[in-house]
């Protein structure tokens, strides 16, 4: 199973319970940084507390289930506005 896939199946439920939705999970390196880019939304705006919240959900998911090898970081953010 491929990271994305897997990343979604251990967070999507828990921040469904704060009223987020994960649009999008990627994997990406940029550079010589990986990324672990997860697009959330909700009903109302994403804010920046918003992006806190999911962040201290997600993390904390990640490193108990140890799911990637290599260091990256976590990248927690919204569509845009006017899609």
């Amino acid at each position: 199973m491929d990271i994305e896939k897997k990343v979604r199946e251990l967070v999507v439920e828990k921040v469904k319970e704060i009223g987020v939705n994960i649009d999008s999970v990627e994997y990406v390196k940029e550079g010589s940084n990986n990324f672990l880019r997860i697009t959330i939304s909700k009903d109302d705006a994403v804010d920046v507390d918003t992006c806190v919240a999911v962040t201290n959900i997600i993390s904390p998911i990640l490193d108990e289930n140890d799911i990637i090898d290599d260091s990256y970081i976590l990248d927690i953010t919204s569509k845009e506005s006017g899609e």
